[in-house]
C-alpha cells in the first residue's frame, strides 16, 4: 500500500467507527428513555477502537509504513 491508501484505510476505518458508535449511543438513548438500563458502557466504546485498530501507536504506525 502506498502513503494514500493508507491514509484512506484508515479514513474508512475510522468512518466505520463512528457508524458502529452512533448505533451504541442511539441504543443507549432508546433503553434510557424506556426506562431501562444503557447496553453499552465505557468499555465497549473504548472497545471499538482496538476492533477497528485506531490506537494512535497502531495508527501512526501504520501510516508511517512501519
Amino acid at each position: 500500500m502506498d502513503e494514500n491508501q493508507r491514509m484512506v484505510y484508515v479514513f474508512a476505518q475510522s468512518v466505520a467507527a463512528m457508524a458502529e458508535i452512533e448505533a451504541m449511543k442511539a441504543q443507549n438513548t432508546y433503553r434510557e428513555m424506556r426506562g431501562e438500563t444503557i447496553a453499552y458502557g465505557e468499555e465497549a466504546f473504548m472497545h471499538v477502537i482496538d476492533q477497528y485498530e485506531l490506537g494512535t501507536n497502531t495508527v501512526m504506525g501504520f501510516l508511517q509504513g512501519v
